[in-house]
C-alpha cells in the first residue's frame, strides 16, 4: 500500500499501464466528470478530471491516493472525496503539474486535510 498521496492504493484495483482516459469519475456524492489524462509515474501518480459544465469546464488534478476504486467493466473511477471538496481544490495548472514540487505540495496539502 502506498503511504503517499501520489500513489495508487493497493485496494484501488489499478493495474500497471492501465489507460484511464475517458473513464467517468465518481465522487462520494455523484459524478464529477471524465478522466482527461493520467500518470502512473511512481511517486507522482494522478488523474486530471475534465469536469465539463459541472464547474464551468474546470480541470482538476486528483492525486492517485484519492482513488477509492477503479471499475474496469463500468469504465468508472471512484474517488474518496465529495463534489465540493473537488470543486474547491487548488486550480489545475497544466504548466506546473508535471514538475513543480511546490504545486504538488499545495495539492497534497489540500487533499491531505480533506480526507474522504
Amino acid at each position: 500500500m502506498s503511504d503517499s498521496m501520489w500513489g495508487y492504493p493497493e485496494t484501488a484495483g489499478h493495474l500497471a499501464d492501465m489507460d484511464l482516459t475517458g473513464f467517468t469519475v465518481e465522487a462520494v456524492d455523484g459524478s464529477i466528470g471524465k478522466v482527461d489524462k493520467h500518470s502512473d509515474e511512481v511517486g507522482s501518480a494522478y488523474i486530471v478530471v475534465d469536469t465539463g459544465v459541472w464547474i464551468f469546464g474546470k480541470h482538476v488534478l486528483l492525486p492517485a491516493g484519492t482513488i477509492r476504486s477503479i471499475e474496469i467493466d463500468e469504465r468508472k473511477v471512484y474517488v474518496s472525496r465529495t463534489k465540493d471538496e473537488i470543486k474547491n481544490s487548488p486550480e489545475f495548472d497544466k504548466d506546473k503539474h508535471a514538475g513543480d514540487l511546490s504545486y504538488h505540495q499545495q495539492v497534497e496539502g489540500y487533499y491531505g486535510t480533506h480526507r474522504g
